[in-house]
């Protein structure tokens, strides 16, 4: 009988997700909240933990970003790529996903990829490189920046006291872990998708586009000029200054010894790293504004921003769900898988990449499930290297980053398959998550 709960209460939740996920925008986080409304009321369970660390931290990641984006910083950075990019056409197929990879792990968003991936498309098409190599891999490259950013949602998600903050990780830890882990399967899937597809000038979707006029090279060369100009002089100021929020918030990860600490009943405690991350970017997005001269209505109407307050109502509701969930059976959990899960660990993994397929979010895939890998028994360092995991909704090709690179290839040489999931972007999805996580076991044993 008690299965039977279990499992009607899963499909509930599954079903939930499912539809949260079709509706898009903060659907996600609506239909989270009914489902805590069913499994509290309906089912008795109690209310999990409310991921208010991980909802703050966005909120002030977002806000800072939000207000570079405003500076005109996105765009001084997206231009200084462009010139680099210009530089080095011929390996655009490496250099093109390691910038929208560096990127997002500095700014702690897939959405900074948006304005790189017409100019990768651009350059690669210009040097008679099929399109398709570099603009695969940099899609999949900006969500492996996430993984590893110490900025990011995700990061933030994991680090938190209720997670494996409370396990003994710090942040440092994930970077030391997930860095190089990315890093490494971005310049495999690179040196594999090198070989992938026919050359462009063979390619017969290119072809006929050529042959029809579809192509108009005079009119794209045009567009890409925007992104080497910056009409905000001062942009590079506000760069600066998030570029020094994220240098603080590194250091004060890195080194805990240096934040400040405090007398509580006779205890020193130490700032927590979510409440220094909030202080921290929440002051940087007063000093972007004020070097950059921004104009701080502008920052909210962003995409970044939006963006973000999307995700945070997202993760509201559907990790409070799935908390509720876990917790609420894992007594079931520990008694039935704990012991085929803390025998072969990788089995987890698969658990969050499917799970991120439809949650589309690393961090809500985290506050997901991770709180039934730490009951589990799991070795916090393996959970680590298995963060890049939650990367996997690139096998449905609808994510918008997805979806963007398509758009922006005006060759036709990256798109989607007969059968949807035969998409230019399965090939190095695939090899990054497992590379990455491989890496990732390799560095937690020889060094921890």
């Amino acid at each position: 009988m008690a299965t039977a709960i279990v499992l009607l209460q899963l499909a509930i939740v599954l079903s939930l997700i499912f539809i949260g996920a079709r509706v898009g925008s903060i659907g996600l986080g609506i239909y989270g909240m009914v489902g805590v409304f069913i499994l509290v009321f309906l089912f008795g369970l109690q209310p999990g933990k409310l991921p208010i660390d991980v909802m703050l931290i966005i909120v002030s990641v977002i806000t800072a970003a939000a207000a570079l984006q405003a500076a005109g910083g996105l765009d001084y950075l997206v231009g200084l790529a462009a010139k680099f990019l210009r530089k080095h056409p011929d390996h655009i197929t490496y250099y093109g996903p390691l910038t929208t990879w560096l990127f997002c792990l500095v700014a702690g968003t897939a959405h900074t990829s948006y304005s790189l991936l017409p100019i990768i498309s651009e350059i690669a098409k210009n040097s008679k490189i099929r399109p398709e190599r570099p603009m695969t891999v940099a899609t999949i490259a900006a969500s492996l920046g996430i993984t590893g950013s110490p900025v990011s949602a995700a990061t933030a998600a994991i680090i938190s006291t209720d997670l494996l903050g409370g396990q003994g990780i710090e942040l440092k830890d994930i970077m030391i872990v997930c860095i190089p882990a990315s890093l490494i399967a971005i310049l495999v899937a690179s040196f594999v998708q090198n070989h992938i597809g026919k050359e462009l000038e063979d390619d017969p979707e290119y072809q006929r586009r050529v042959k029809e006029g579809l192509i108009n090279p005079e009119r794209e060369a045009e567009l890409m000029k925007q992104f080497e100009t910056n009409p905000n002089p001062r942009a590079k100021y506000s760069v600066i200054a998030f570029l020094l929020g994220v240098f603080l918030v590194v250091l004060f990860g890195s080194a805990p010894s240096l934040r400040p600490s405090f007398e509580v009943n006779g205890e020193q405690i130490t700032l927590g790293m979510p409440e220094c991350i909030e202080i921290i970017m929440m002051s940087i997005a007063a000093l972007i504004l004020l070097v950059g001269k921004a104009d701080v209505k502008k920052a909210v109407t962003g995409n970044v921003f939006g963006a973000g307050m999307n995700a945070m109502v997202s993760i509201f509701g559907i990790a409070w769900m799935g908390d509720t969930f876990f917790n609420g059976n894992l007594e079931f959990f520990k008694t039935h898988i704990a012991d085929i899960v803390t025998q072969y660990p990788f089995l987890f993994s698969v658990a969050l990449f499917f799970m991120s397929i439809m949650l589309f979010s690393q961090a809500a895939t985290v506050r997901t499930l991770y709180p039934l890998g730490i009951g589990l028994g799991i070795s916090p360092l393996a959970l680590v290297a298995m963060f890049p995991a939650v990367n996997g909704y690139f096998f449905i090709p609808n994510y918008p980053t997805e979806v963007a690179a398509i758009n922006f290839d005006t060759t036709g040489t990256t798109r989607i398959g007969k059968y949807v999931l035969n998409h230019s972007f399965q090939l190095s999805g695939f090899i990054t998550t497992f590379v990455s996580i491989g890496v990732g076991y390799l560095i937690i044993t020889f060094l921890y």
